[in-house]
């Protein structure tokens, strides 16, 4: 047994009284500890983490840093609350994702939320106003996942998938080229086949149109909902209704793009279409041998990492508990409920539970029975300062798909699609290509000066429309995630419905092409293991 403790207090905190057989003792991560009381062992350990994860709760916001006391009565040793990574205690009964108890049980919620991205925060802020308490766990900082470095733009103009009719072709023509607009690396691992297979069947026109009608309610609501949302909260995170632009090199590729137009079109997404003149009266920045564009003025932009930080203001000002750098490594169920998450920071319990850790959720939620169908898109992006002349809205580039977004305090190229599991390191081809790209098609690429080269992990479905189902097994516990590369996008209209389920009220959309039962039963059938 690992003995997580310190021999005395500092600052942050101060030794309890102890009882007779009892002490207790704050214990603080940075230090090689021992136990304060004899054990036979003498057992140490090294806290790793360098800095308390923060607490924050009560209208004011004002953080706290949680106590993390260890208890030793001479005969058990049991970790009440601690949140450092190292704290692995195997106790009588095991941290797993099956029954059984992993440390203390804390303050109890109505409902806890499992991730800290922009869809698990809007899910958090729609149950606050729903009257719930609410508990947030994320297991690095808030908005450290895809949500940072995207590209903020809220986009209904995209209700096509990239499941579509010759997409399995431009794929297997891109596979070996590292600077390919969507690069899929060989795996061996059956459940990226399968799930290729499912992404396969989905390019079919007549499941392309299903998909289509999907996408655009969410995005469409949400489009919406935003405005309400950053007036009635004030949110300071570069809102501007502005529109896409869309441009075109090429004739050929604008006349190829129009069958998709005019399916939009026939879902009441519009567009204006721009010739060369118009294109350049609009958008001064871009370069004299582009050849034509769209205009769709339902769209707008925002900086992604300031709306994470004005929602995590936001939901903690309504009294939300949001626990950061905790990691859930299982759930307790009984009868047919989830009753707990257990963490490295203890056992948190509620009555409802909400899965929105994007890529990870299919690994967190197989000990709940599930086999998502989810795997990590890698997409990339890199910021820098305004290019000078700087474009005025958001612009896609169509032959190299790659898109740029302005906003006053910066700029930001991305795009780009990698299929290869969790690899977390940069791609160089891959980040020069964006570079590339914007060079040809406007007069100032880039900033000169660049704040960040990134890379991120979309949550994919094989049909790109999002999970937002309850869990068969325990139906207590929704899942949210699956939202590709539209999670800023589809965030207000998510969050909506996740509230509406907890609630138990009939839901403002069909939430049916959002259903887990579109997969098929063998995805409730995963085996029960320990989560991540």
């Amino acid at each position: 047994m690992r003995l997580p403790c310190l021999p005395e207090p500092c600052s942050r905190g101060s030794i309890e009284g102890p009882s007779s057989t009892t002490q207790q003792y704050l214990a603080f991560p940075g230090r090689r500890v021992t136990c304060p009381l004899p054990h036979p062992r003498g057992q140490v350990c090294i806290c790793r983490r360098t800095e308390l994860p923060r607490v924050f709760s009560g209208s004011g916001g004002e953080g706290r840093v949680p106590k993390r006391w260890c208890r030793y009565d001479g005969a058990s040793v049991r970790l009440c609350c601690a949140s450092v990574e190292s704290h692995q205690l195997r106790a009588s009964s095991k941290r797993t994702g099956g029954r059984g108890g992993g440390g203390p049980v804390t303050e109890r919620s109505d409902v806890l939320v499992i991730g800290g991205g922009v869809i698990g925060l809007a899910c958090a802020l729609a149950l606050l106003e729903e009257g719930s308490s609410v508990r947030l766990v994320e297991r690095d900082t808030l908005g450290s996942g895809a949500s940072h470095g995207n590209l903020g733009m809220i986009m209904p103009s995209h209700a096509l998938p990239l499941t579509r009719p010759g997409m399995m072709r431009d794929l297997l023509r891109w596979m070996w080229r590292s600077d390919s607009p969507v690069l899929v690396r060989p795996s061996l691992d059956p459940l990226f086949f399968a799930w290729g297979l499912r992404f396969a069947r989905s390019c079919r026109r007549e499941a392309m149109l299903g998909i289509m009608r999907g996408r655009q309610a969410l995005l469409e609501s949400s489009r919406d909902l935003y405005v309400e949302l950053v007036g009635s909260e004030e949110l300071d995170c570069e809102w501007e209704p502005c529109g896409l632009l869309e441009v075109f090199e090429r004739a050929e590729s604008m006349e190829a793009t129009e069958p998709s137009h005019d399916l939009l079109e026939g879902i009441g997404v519009h567009a204006e279409v721009l010739d060369h003149d118009g294109l350049m009266n609009l958008e001064p920045a871009l370069r004299d041998d582009v050849y034509g564009g769209r205009l769709h003025l339902r769209d707008a932009r925002l900086r992604p990492e300031k709306l994470v930080a004005e929602l995590g203001r936001v939901v903690r000002a309504k009294g939300a508990a949001v626990v950061e750098g905790t990691v859930v490594s299982g759930f307790d169920t009984r009868a047919g409920r989830v009753c707990a998450v257990m963490t490295d920071a203890g056992r948190f319990e509620a009555e409802h539970f909400v899965v929105a850790a994007g890529a990870w959720s299919a690994k967190l939620c197989r000990p709940l029975g599930l086999r998502l169908p989810v795997q990590p898109g890698k997409g990339y992006s890199i910021t820098t300062s305004r290019p000078g002349p700087c474009p005025r809205r958001g612009v896609v580039f169509h032959e190299a798909n790659m898109a740029v977004t302005p906003w006053e305090s910066g700029y930001r190229m991305g795009g780009t699609m990698e299929f290869g599991g969790f690899d977390e390191r940069l791609s160089r081809p891959r980040l020069e290509a964006l570079r590339a790209g914007a060079r040809r098609y406007l007069r100032a690429p880039f900033g000169e000066q660049t704040s960040e080269e990134w890379c991120g992990f979309r949550p994919m479905t094989p049909d790109e429309l999002p999970i937002l189902s309850r869990v068969p097994r325990y139906p207590n516990t929704v899942v949210a995630t699956g939202h590709g590369m539209m999670g800023v996008s589809m965030a207000p209209a998510t969050a909506k419905l996740v509230a509406e389920m907890v609630a138990g009220r009939e839901p403002f959309l069909d939430v049916t092409p959002y259903s887990l039962a579109r997969f098929g039963a063998k995805h409730y059938r995963a085996r029960h293991g320990q989560a991540h």
